[in-house]
């Protein structure tokens, strides 16, 4: 009984000082329902109530930073395989891409003659898109033509998104000069802001109504072929 006693008390002055429930049972090994009948009725201080919750929001941030690493982890190993899956393209392969790629994404024909053009801020999807007009489509580098898209809380980074651009397309800087400011409200949420943010770029193929209607028969034929044979 006595040993018990010392036990109470020394679990009631452990508490007093801010120490947590499991920290205690590290220290007094008795069961969890007697450290709470012992421990129900002792007040703590303001200082020992933010050392708890100070513990608590560490814990718990140990356990965010915890999923991350795991979601992170999974979210590679996932890409990583699914990277191999993909194997070599043929030259036939680009040229579907492409032609999904601008059914999805390109400038189409709308009653009178219209000229082949995208615009996007994925610098990927830009730099795959090039080159499937110069090496799929034939397109020389003089019929290719670009305005750069920007919001005007960005003027002061006008001249590093211009080399970004140029960077990503291998194109000089000459070739972006024309820009078209932004004055919408942008949204908070976006990824790509700050830093981060080099505005969207417009391809323009200079005299390539007909090219257009082109891409749109490929896109036909494509749409045709998958469905009748659904």
């Amino acid at each position: 009984m006595i040993e018990k006693t010392q036990e109470k008390q020394r679990a009631i002055t452990l508490r007093k000082q801010g120490l947590s429930y499991n920290e205690i049972l590290k220290k007094v090994p008795v069961s969890k329902s007697s450290l709470s009948l012992w421990l129900r009725s002792v007040g703590l201080a303001k200082e020992q109530k933010q050392r708890l919750t100070e513990k608590k929001l560490t814990s718990m941030k140990r356990g965010w930073e915890a999923c991350r690493a795991k979601k992170i982890k999974i979210t590679e190993e996932i890409k990583n395989a699914a990277r191999k899956e993909v194997g070599k393209i043929t030259k036939r392969d680009l040229w579907l891409i492409g032609v999904a790629l601008y059914w999805a994404e390109g400038k189409k024909e709308k009653g009178k003659s219209s000229e082949v053009g995208l615009i996007n801020s994925d610098a990927k999807l830009i730099k795959l898109f090039l080159r499937w007009l110069k090496d799929i489509c034939n397109i020389g580098d003089t019929k290719i033509h670009f305005r750069i898209y920007l919001h005007e809380t960005s003027r002061h980074r006008l001249q590093e998104v211009k080399e970004y651009w140029s960077s990503h397309t291998e194109f000089s800087l000459e070739n972006f000069e024309k820009v078209s400011w932004k004055k919408n409200i942008i949204k908070t949420k976006r990824k790509n802001i700050g830093e981060n943010y080099f505005g969207q770029l417009a391809i323009r193929v200079d005299r390539s109504a007909n090219f257009n209607r082109k891409i749109q028969g490929w896109v036909e034929g494509i749409a045709e072929s998958i469905l009748k044979n659904a």
